[in-house]
């Protein structure tokens, strides 16, 4: 009798612990379970830890709450201003209710990657090609309105939206490279320009001081001839200036010349001698 009473007790503990591994769940911290009762959706949602169901009547579906980082595969299009374009993305979104997006789509990640695909070929369309490299804070905005808007009745929630990279063809980057070669060189003739202007404004500076201090010119230039026999030159090639020339010729004319008569010189002959004259007669 009391081995017929300790063979169902072992066969009642063998009944019970294989009950329980077929009927525990474990769920984890990050993840939320959804119970599928012969098919119809139970109200409780099972948070992390034990969770216990009915082996054979109910059915267990884990939800992963974590922010998943989905990239978006490469997709060509045309922008407004008619540019051949490849644009990657990535999306990064996570799951707000656990029973919609079990019930509501069929497979909620793969519905969010091809809503993205979707909706980065429209941004593609509408938008020119200097939004696309120099406006992506906004282009990001739009992408994420646009894929949040379906992706909340899922009971997904977009967090946020990167566009990775914009790759041109090779005729375009060949045109942009020599549109900002244009630029720059336009921007160094500018400059150039500028400092030619200045330089002149101060070298009229410099001439007129010189006018009126016709000895500074020599001066600058006995400091011209110093600074170049400083390099140790065999052959010296001296500039004369030209105002040195204008100031010897000033000089020259303000010289006095000497007093000439306007009326020709007059020629004086000898006059024969007078005869001698006697006092006495003979």
């Amino acid at each position: 009798m009391v081995e017929e009473l300790m063979v169902a007790g072992v066969a009642l503990v063998s009944a019970g612990a294989v009950y329980v591994a077929a009927a525990a769940r474990v769920v984890k911290q990050y993840e939320r379970g959804v119970v599928l009762r012969l098919g119809k959706l139970r109200p409780e949602v099972r948070g992390p830890g034990l969770a216990l169901i009915l082996p054979g009547i109910d059915r267990l579906r884990k939800v992963n709450m974590q922010i998943v980082t989905m990239p978006v595969p490469g997709q060509e299009g045309i922008t407004r201003d008619n540019v051949t374009v490849r644009v990657d993305a990535v999306v990064y979104f996570k799951v707000t209710s656990p029973a919609e997006a079990v019930m509501r789509v069929e497979d909620y990640r793969f519905a969010v990657s091809q809503m993205a695909q979707t909706s980065l070929r429209s941004i593609i369309g509408k938008s020119d090609l200097d939004d696309l490299l120099s406006n992506r804070e906004k282009l990001n905005q739009g992408l994420e309105l646009m894929i949040d808007s379906p992706a909340v009745e899922w009971g997904v929630t977009i967090d946020r939206v990167e566009i990775k990279d914009v790759s041109l063809p090779e005729t375009m980057k060949r045109s942009m490279a020599r549109q900002a070669e244009a630029d720059r060189e336009r921007r160094a003739r500018i400059i150039n320009a500028d400092a030619e202007l200045q330089a002149s404004k101060k070298l009229a500076e410099a001439a007129k001081e010189m006018s009126e201090q016709p000895a500074a010119l020599q001066l600058r230039l006995l400091q011209t001839v110093v600074a170049v026999a400083a390099e140790k030159n065999s052959t010296l090639v001296l500039p004369f200036p030209v105002e040195l020339l204008r100031f010897l010729e000033r000089a020259q004319q303000q010289q006095p010349l000497p007093p000439t008569s306007s009326t020709p010189p007059t020629t004086s002959t000898p006059s024969p001698p007078a005869a001698e004259s006697s006092s006495g007669q003979d």
